[in-house]
This record gives C-alpha cells, structure tokens and sequence, in this order.
C-alpha cells in the first residue's frame, strides 16, 4: 500500500513542479520584458534629444565668423593658412571682415530645344516686351540657367523655388538645393533642373512666374518676377 501511495504521489508532484517551474520562468520573464521596454523607451527619448525635440530651449547657434577672422586665426602657420585660403576661395576683397555673405545674380537664361540657349543680364530692363522673357513650344524640354558670384562669406544652404502662375492662378511650382557657396573670383553658373511645358489648347498662352532663392538662415538673396509664353509646336 505505502508503496502504492508512492507511484501516486511522483506523477502529482511533476506536475506541479511544471506548473510551479512555468510561475517562476513567467515571474523572472515579466521583470526582463519590462526592463527591455524601458531601455527601448530610454533610447526613443535618446533619439528624440538628438533629432532636436529634447533640445534645451532657449538654443541660438553661434554667431557668423568672417573670412578675415577665419583665416587669421592661423596667421602664423603659412601652410594652414594657404589651405584656408584655398578652402575658402576668399579674394582681397572679401576680407574686409563683412560677416553677411550677399550672392550677387549676374544673369538669367533658358536653354531649350526650342531656342538653343539664350542669357539675358540681371537686374532685366522692366520695358523688354512686358517681361515676357521667352517663348516655347508646347511639350518641349527646357532649363533655367543662372551666373551669380558670392561675396563677403560662405553662404550655406542655398535653395531656389520657381512659381507659375496663369490667368491668376498658381499652376505649378518647383523647389531644389543649390548648395553651399565660398567667394570666389569666377562667378558659379548652376543649371536648374529640367523642365517640360505643358500641351493643349488650354497649356497655351502666357505664364507670371516668381523665381526666388534664399539660404539656410532664410536670407533672401533674388526675387525675380518674369513671364513666359507657351504657343502651339509648329
């Protein structure tokens, strides 16, 4: 009988040393699983600090160094310097220690499978043919080409928006990046990116249209007002 009781007892007592071993597998797991949300929950307010919504409120960046300071702040190492100088791409007359860089537009043009390509000198005479500056086929190809210098710093982040209205009614807009600019004594020439018109009875006719460029501190450097005209392709 004693011995009986034995052969019961051993199969009850494995199963709840199962059921036993599984409450204490679950209690150790929850404290882990909680720790682990935690930690995810620190990062995630980690990433948040270092994508700028944890910054300390208040933050103003640094105020803008002229070329001059730059490049005089290792005056006395020749080679250091000449490398700045290189860098910098600064000419004589931008070390006169002007902290706001200026970018100076020297002209404007299209080039096109319609026209080739043609220039026209900035600031545009108010009196050429309405400030209709050009006419393009429908359907056809073209870019904006610009010359401009930088004067005085490096200007960072430049950026163009181009807005084309018609019959008082914005119809297209195209936004892009330039980029960061150092003076220099050859002006920059930077092809916008290409273009095509539209086509139809109701494409044709005469288009405002606002270009404008600004840098990362919200600088306005050119606002230039122009009109276009799209005829039907011949």
């Amino acid at each position: 009988m004693e011995s009986g009781k034995g052969a019961e007892a051993g199969p009850s007592t494995g199963v709840g040393e199962e059921k036993q071993g599984r409450e204490e597998k679950e209690m150790t797991e929850k404290p882990l699983a909680d720790e682990v949300c935690n930690d995810r929950e620190e990062d995630d307010e980690d990433d948040d600090k270092e994508d700028g919504a944890g910054a300390l409120p208040g933050f103003v960046p640094g105020p803008l160094t002229s070329l001059k300071e730059q490049i005089e702040k290792d005056k006395d190492d020749d080679s250091l310097r000449r490398w700045k100088e290189k860098l910098l791409g600064c000419v004589e007359g931008d070390l006169s220690g002007q902290m706001e860089p200026e970018v100076k537009f020297h002209s404007v043009g299209i080039i096109s499978n319609d026209l080739g390509e043609v220039n026209y000198p900035l600031p545009i005479d108010r009196n050429w043919n309405g400030l209709v500056l050009f006419t393009l086929n429908e359907g056809s190809r073209y870019q904006l080409k610009l010359t401009f210098s930088v004067l005085h710093n490096i200007v960072s982040g430049l950026t163009y928006s181009n807005t084309v209205w018609k019959a008082g009614l914005q119809v297209d807009q195209n936004n892009g990046m330039l980029g960061t600019f150092a003076p220099q004594r050859e002006p920059y020439v930077h092809i916008l990116d290409e273009e095509t018109t539209p086509s139809g009875v109701l494409a044709r006719g005469i288009y405002s249209a606002t270009l404008k460029f600004e840098d990362d501190d919200r600088r306005c450097h050119m606002e230039l007002k122009y009109s276009f005209e799209i005829k039907k392709s011949s």
